[in-house]
């Protein structure tokens, strides 16, 4: 079976990174990927003024920017209602993917977290998982992006997952009788065990 291919012809893309070898090293890449629309940021105020006045299909933020700038800005971002960017797919990429980044990265609104060194072939994967991606967007009062609650959902629909304990999308046969009612109340309601 042929792999399945992303058309990113059309794709308009928001690269935002300090570092001026870094962001052209990205820029070729997505390039390669097809993509024609590429606009290049190296600072937040730069990226700020160039999402308000033009929308783009993925946004690509350098978590390392000064004082957790990139972080900062994709916070700002979401929560900018009349703005098309916020519900736009977010690739955080990170230098250091200690945990605590990881869920500050998911925690600000963004999609995925990816560790430098970046490679074509990661970064092809990931945005593969974007293009799939069925999480619903939240808006709540601590929180605004995608749905936080990743592993919930499993690897994408026709998708391997990576993970031991996935599971797969087909259901099997009844392998005995089915619960009662009253067997059904006790998984709801557990009592405790008297010896």
């Amino acid at each position: 079976m042929a792999e399945p291919r992303l058309n990113l012809g059309k794709a308009t893309v928001l690269l935002l990174q300090a570092s001026g070898t870094e962001l052209d090293i990205l820029g070729q890449m997505f390039i390669g990927f097809g993509v024609k629309g590429i606009r290049k940021c190296t600072t937040v105020e730069d990226a700020e003024s160039v999402v308000a006045s033009a929308a783009f299909d993925l946004l690509v933020v350098d978590c390392d920017l000064p004082d957790g700038g990139g972080y900062d800005f994709v916070t700002r971002l979401r929560r900018l209602e009349d703005n098309p960017n916020r519900l736009a797919p977010i690739m955080l990429i990170c230098g250091h993917t200690a945990p605590s980044n990881v869920v500050r990265g998911r925690d600000c609104g963004g999609n995925f977290v990816v560790a430098k060194p970046l490679t074509p072939p990661v970064m092809y994967d990931r945005l593969m998982w974007l293009a799939k991606e069925q999480r619903q967007f939240v808006e709540a009062e601590g929180y605004v992006g995608p749905d936080r609650r990743h592993k919930a959902f499993g690897p994408p629909a026709g998708e391997k997952g990576r993970r031991h304990d996935d599971l797969g999308t087909e259901v099997g046969l009844p392998i005995g009788p089915d619960l009662g009612q009253d067997e059904i109340d006790m998984l709801m309601n557990p009592r405790r065990a008297v010896a």
